[in-house]
């Protein structure tokens, strides 16, 4: 009997897994953001506002990982977040806190719905795994930088 995985290369997978779990993974950014004290001024921030904020990036981040989202758009994207959210007067620790929780929320659904250790085998778990890091990392190191250039 053929897996899902059998089917779908690792990245177009979690790609999908995203897409089904949006709203989801939108909806636990939210709660947290607007109730950590490390993300104070999300509080301040409309609502549906807020709730786009990560459903934006959620998209971007299945879109990267189904090739369709390059380097340049990642630059493009997030330097322009990083300058927004400065222009706003949000602290640079605040706005990386935003993005840091947005990828642990995604883990936190991936594990807990035992994804990476029931599905998965360990190389195309790590193969997604890098894959996501690498859009993180750049996304931090960009939205960085657009708030420096502020």
């Amino acid at each position: 009997m053929k897996s899902e995985t059998d089917e779908l290369d690792p990245q177009t997978f979690m790609a999908d897994f995203i897409g089904r779990n949006l709203d989801e993974l939108a909806d636990n950014w939210l709660r947290i953001v607007r109730n950590h004290p490390l993300t104070r001024s999300y509080r301040a921030l409309d609502k549906e506002k807020a709730r786009q904020v990560a459903t934006t990036v959620y998209d971007q981040l299945q879109r990267w990982l189904a090739g369709g989202f390059t380097k340049g758009d990642i630059e493009s994207s997030f330097t322009a977040l990083g300058a927004r959210r400065r222009a706003e007067g949000y602290g640079l620790s605040e706005v990386i806190r935003a993005l840091t929780v947005t990828r642990r929320v995604l883990w936190f659904k991936v594990q807990s719905e035992g994804l990476l250790d029931q599905i998965l085998e360990a190389e195309m778990a790590l193969a997604v795994s890098n894959r996501v890091v690498l859009f993180f990392d750049r996304a931090i190191f960009f939205t960085t930088v657009g708030y420096e250039r502020q």
